[in-house]
């Protein structure tokens, strides 16, 4: 029987807010370079105000990752929380026009506004982002249906929306309703800070669910050791294990199965979405029965195009290229 959806993701509808910005103006408004800070309501809006030109487009990791999904026609769907405003109207519409179905209607008369994250990319390509969480940090449980996520041969959720009690219980949710359907759930570990503060939740996750993504720095904080030992660990325990490092190969374990998958590597205009990218052509991989190093490839052809423009999606057809590296 087939499912509605090949991906579900669920996470934060966050509407990313681009501007270029050299190194003094970081400096100068107390911003630190290359990593996501939350921020209150107040300073968001102080952000907002100090961005020259402004370019929007629908963003959170995992919107990111299923619009590139989307570019590679699989049907896909996505659990998340914005208000009734002129941002999350905009989210919702952007959404489906990049194939993905937003499944939760916009949400009238909230308190918060949509979430929105400020980034200011500097010379080098490095993204600094300043994330006001709004409407999407009060995804909870019920913003989850079982049509949704029973329907979904694959779930994908970031670590991110562990931040907040009612995320943790939706997320936990999600993937129990979606595996009793007989699919798979798998989570990437959104970042080391991310990883510091819910270091028990996702070691227990790593053992529960069937693919847990994350970059080097993630896995080495996840179990406070070096990078091979970290590996092992987790590799021991998870499902499916996958490990990119930065200008390095990527390393994809399943249980004695083990594939390391060389890098192109290539300067970035813009590093926004690599990770995002790189979790779409892998998971395209294992929505479609690649093997492990084939899934690893993909993921790096779909990460090698979106670094090479501004923007967190992807431009070009990702399809081509794969066909082009003749990955399908």
């Amino acid at each position: 029987m087939s499912k509605t959806y090949q991906v579900v993701g669920i996470g934060n509808a966050v509407v990313d807010v681009l501007t270029q910005s050299d190194d003094s103006f970081l400096d100068l408004m107390g911003i630190q370079k290359g990593i996501m800070q939350l921020v209150e309501r107040e300073r968001g809006e102080m952000l907002y105000g100090a961005m020259k030109e402004r370019t929007q487009a629908p963003g959170g990791s995992v919107a990111n990752t299923l619009a590139g999904l989307g570019n590679l026609g699989l049907k896909t769907g996505f659990i998340g929380r914005v208000q009734d405003d002129a941002l999350g109207r905009f989210y919702a519409q952007a959404s489906a026009a990049d194939g993905t179905d937003f499944v939760n209607a916009p949400v009238t008369g909230g308190e918060l506004p949509t979430s929105r994250s400020m980034i200011f990319v500097s010379p080098d390509g490095e993204r600094s982002m300043n994330t006001y969480l709004g409407i999407s940090a009060e995804l909870g449980p019920e913003d989850v249906s079982d049509d949704v996520a029973g329907q979904a041969e694959i779930l994908f959720l970031e670590g991110y929306l562990y931040d907040k009690p009612k995320g943790k219980q939706a997320f936990e949710r999600a993937a129990q309703v979606c595996r009793a359907a007989g699919g798979k759930a798998g989570i990437a570990l959104s970042d080391p800070f991310c990883v510091d503060r819910h270091r028990e939740d996702f070691r227990r996750l790593v053992k529960e669910l069937d693919y847990v993504i994350g970059n080097e720095h993630e896995w080495e904080s996840l179990y406070q050791t070096d990078l091979s030992a970290a590996l092992e660990q987790a590799a021991s325990e998870a499902g499916m294990v996958v490990c990119t490092r930065s200008g390095h190969d990527v390393v994809l374990v399943r249980g004695d199965e083990e594939a390391v998958v060389p890098v192109n590597r290539i300067v970035p205009v813009d590093a926004t979405g690599a990770g995002d990218q790189f979790a779409a052509g892998f998971l395209y991989g294992y929505a479609t029965g690649q093997s492990l190093e084939t899934c690893g490839r993909m993921g790096c052809v779909a990460a090698a195009e979106v670094i090479s423009h501004v923007g967190a999606r992807p431009e070009a057809d990702l399809k081509a290229l794969f066909a082009k590296q003749g990955l399908i």
